[in-house]
Formats: structure tokens, C-alpha cells, sequence
């Protein structure tokens, strides 16, 4: 059965479930108990935000690598960035434009300032994350995932990225689920067409399976489900009720 997982991943965790002897960050295997899930575009572990996970290979490929045909109308990323200093229209401009990385010019970019009224729906700021006097938030969506690709984005013009989470993917919001909290989505005909995954190349839908996420989940406060709504008309995305490398 087709299994899809929005995931509000916090600070500090890494998107595998396997631990790392490297580190000591925290893995997905402490909030799923399903070893069928696979992540669909990952997260570093000191960023945040919606992360999806599937048990259906069809379904992980198209939403970490839109086929072909269906170019036109990929699937965005939306990240709300923290950075350190005073963001300028010209460097606003050249996110926008596309930034030259060591791996090769990024796409043309969405990038807008975000208000301090606009970014209160965020939970709290982990207590690693540095903190600077004068900072600004910007709102970044890409259509491509390169390595890291919005903190070294934000470095190559001038502008350090303190805090990363990623608000929104594949027409799904984050602002639902409170930190360390995760829920199914029924995956529908309409839905896998929009991704460019064939319905005729399945014989049926398969029904909904039973939740696999743990219940015991850690309290958080909750976001203001009002920025899904904003996010994805601002994107030109179609609203949900309620991919491939680490940015």
C-alpha cells in the first residue's frame, strides 16, 4: 500500500534512520517505526521543516526528480531563511537571477522579505542556533536541490544563513504539524498525475494504510495553518487540507 508522510523534522535530527557514529544528532527511526519509508528530498540535521517520506519508489522519484515531460510545472520548494545583516535589494536580486556555486549556476529563484508579523507562526528558534543583533528573514523557492543549495545560495552573496526551514514542498505545508509531529496524506489519481506519475501505470489506487508514525510525539506549539494558504498562492500551488539532496 501506497504510504505518504508529511513530517514537521526538527533541529538536530538527520533524515536516515540509521545513526551516524560521527555525530550524535538524532535519527527518523525515534518517530517511525515503518522500515518501508523512504525520505523524498532530505534535510540537513540543523534544518528544519516539512520533510516527506513514502514507501512507493514511483512516487519518491517524482518528487525529488520531476520526469521529463513534466518540466514546465515542477514542483517548488519553499524555505523561509534567517540571515545575518541587512538583506539589500541587489542581493535579493541575485538569488533571484541565480547564483554561481562551485557545482554550477542555480536556476532563477522566488525570493521576497519576510516581516517580523509574517514569521511569527514559526515555533521557537533551537537554542543552537547562533544569534546575531541585526538579521532578516527571507522567504526562497527553488526548483532544483542541490547540496546545501540555499545556505551556500545565501553565503555566495554576503548573506550567512543562521536559521533554514523549509515551510513548504510539493503542494504540501508545514504549518499544520507542530515539531516532531507527522501525519498521512491519502494519496490520490490527481495528485500522482500533477507529479507526473501515470495513474494507467497502476492497475488501482491502493487504500489508505494504517498510520505508521509513533503516537508519543514531543508538545510543541503549533503554527498558523493561514500560511499554507499564503505560500501556495503565492506559488501558484494547488491547497491540500489538511526531494533528492539536503538543501
Amino acid at each position: 500500500m501506497t504510504t505518504l508522510i508529511l513530517f514537521n523534522k526538527p533541529y538536530g535530527v538527520l533524515s536516515q534512520f540509521r545513526h551516524d557514529d560521527n555525530n550524535d544528532y538524532g535519527t527518523l527511526s525515534a518517530y517511525f517505526s515503518d522500515k518501508s519509508l523512504r525520505v523524498a528530498g532530505r534535510l540537513d540535521a540543523t534544518s528544519e521543516g516539512l520533510l516527506l517520506l513514502t514507501n512507493d519508489g514511483q512516487l519518491n522519484k517524482a518528487l525529488t526528480h520531476p520526469p521529463k515531460a513534466n518540466n514546465q510545472k515542477k514542483q517548488g520548494k519553499t524555505y523561509w531563511i534567517q540571515v545575518a545583516g541587512h538583506a539589500t535589494d541587489a542581493q535579493l536580486h541575485e538569488l533571484a537571477q541565480g547564483v554561481l556555486l562551485k557545482d554550477g549556476m542555480t536556476l532563477p529563484a522566488k525570493v521576497a522579505r519576510l516581516t517580523d508579523e509574517q514569521v511569527q507562526p514559526l515555533w521557537q528558534a533551537p537554542d543552537n542556533i547562533a544569534k546575531r543583533k541585526v538579521t532578516t528573514w527571507l522567504e526562497i523557492t527553488i526548483v532544483e536541490g542541490k547540496n546545501r543549495q540555499v545556505r551556500r545560495m545565501a553565503a555566495q552573496v554576503g548573506l550567512p544563513c543562521l536559521r533554514l526551514v523549509r515551510v513548504a514542498t510539493s503542494g504540501f505545508g508545514v504549518f499544520d504539524l507542530a515539531v516532531g509531529e507527522a501525519k498521512m496524506v491519502t494519496v490520490s489519481a490527481q495528485m500522482l498525475q500533477q507529479l507526473g506519475v501515470l495513474p494507467s501505470s497502476r492497475a488501482a489506487l491502493p487504500r489508505r494504510a494504517a498510520d505508521p508514525t509513533k503516537t508519543r510525539q514531543p508538545p510543541h506549539n503549533r503554527g498558523d495553518n493561514r500560511v499554507n494558504s499564503r505560500i501556495n498562492s503565492r506559488n501558484g500551488q494547488s491547497s491540500l487540507h489538511k526531494r533528492r539532496k539536503q538543501p
